[in-house]
């Protein structure tokens, strides 16, 4: 374990029940960003680079379960709720842009960099493209060679847009352990992988490694290479794994979430060994991630809360100067 000062948290209240997703921006030219969270009140909300509540988006039914953030200033951001529907939002005036109905829970979503359009997935197993130049046209369902009309065979937990090829590739992660690659332009799956445990989570980060798919799986935690689809670490580790993040810019490290505990760890990059127990949460820690400019670490809880972990304690940043 390490010798060094351990973080002292900062919290994020406002969410009056658990705290499932968390996304960041994209880091700006000055050196800010923002952070949206997904919380089973309904309300997600965007934070600034400090932390503070800059605004909620308020018109759901039902718990949020996925938000994301558009690239670049990240003017737009899609949410996925158990009101059936996704919503799309200004996120500069708070406006909703407009609003997909769905036959079923929306358990994720996923928008391209430049905000125009958006992919859903959820419990009707179906993965749905939706044009937002156009968004009263019908979606486009991609389902590949299946014989029964979905994109998977049990629920859609994940979908994450790869950025890396003009945005052609959309990857989605279901409970049916299978996590699929599919190329939007012939609809159809491009690359397949197998997991023995259902997959809890799946997350795109770039970074110095390069634009990263983290896979939480029982108590594994798998990092792809998004364009070579290659393995580029594995770890199986002692706990259930909710979520996991790697800094972006060292790559040294990893954080973790465990739904068996309210806690949060550190663990190194390259040898998978435990450098650093980060309590605080009072309930199990649904979602980590770092920010992308690699100075801090938030998760959300059951508990409600977000806490932001700064990466080198004692160091000046934001609200630690």
């Amino acid at each position: 374990m390490s010798n060094q000062p351990k973080s002292v948290p900062l919290t994020c209240s406002g969410h009056t029940r658990p705290v499932v997703h968390l996304e960041f921006s994209d880091l700006q030219e000055d050196g800010t960003y923002t952070m949206l969270s997904s919380c089973k009140d309904g309300n997600p909300m965007l934070r600034d680079w400090l932390g503070d509540w800059v605004g909620t988006f308020l018109g759901h039914k039902g718990a949020v379960w996925s938000a994301k953030l558009s690239g670049g200033e990240a003017s737009k951001a899609v949410t996925g709720s158990a009101d059936f529907s996704a919503k799309v939002w200004d996120t500069f005036t708070g406006q909703c842009l407009h609003t997909f109905p769905h036959n079923h829970i929306v358990r994720s979503v996923a928008i391209d960099a430049q905000g125009s359009r958006i992919f859903t997935g959820g419990h009707e197993k179906k993965l749905r493209l939706f044009d937002l130049n156009q968004p009263d046209a019908a979606p486009v369902e991609l389902t590949g060679s299946s014989s029964k009309g979905t994109a998977h065979d049990g629920t859609i937990k994940s979908v994450v847009w790869q950025r890396g090829d003009n945005e052609n590739t959309v990857i989605s992660a279901g409970e049916d352990k299978a996590v699929r690659w599919w190329d939007i332009r012939s609809g159809q799956v491009s690359h397949e992988m197998t997991f023995e445990d259902p997959i809890v989570s799946m997350e795109r980060s770039q970074g110095v490694l390069g634009e990263l798919i983290t896979i939480a799986s029982g108590k594994k935690i798998t990092w792809l290479d998004a364009q070579s689809r290659s393995i580029r670490k594995e770890f199986t580790l002692a706990q259930p794994v909710s979520s996991a993040s790697v800094h972006p810019i060292l790559a040294d490290r990893f954080i973790v979430g465990s739904t068996g505990d309210g806690w949060v760890r550190i663990h190194d990059f390259e040898s998978g060994e435990e450098k650093e127990l980060l309590k605080g949460h009072h309930g199990p820690a649904h979602v980590v991630s770092y920010s992308p400019d690699g100075e801090l670490a938030a998760s959300g809880s059951e508990d409600g809360t977000i806490r932001l972990w700064q990466t080198y304690p004692g160091k000046k940043y934001g609200l630690w100067m």
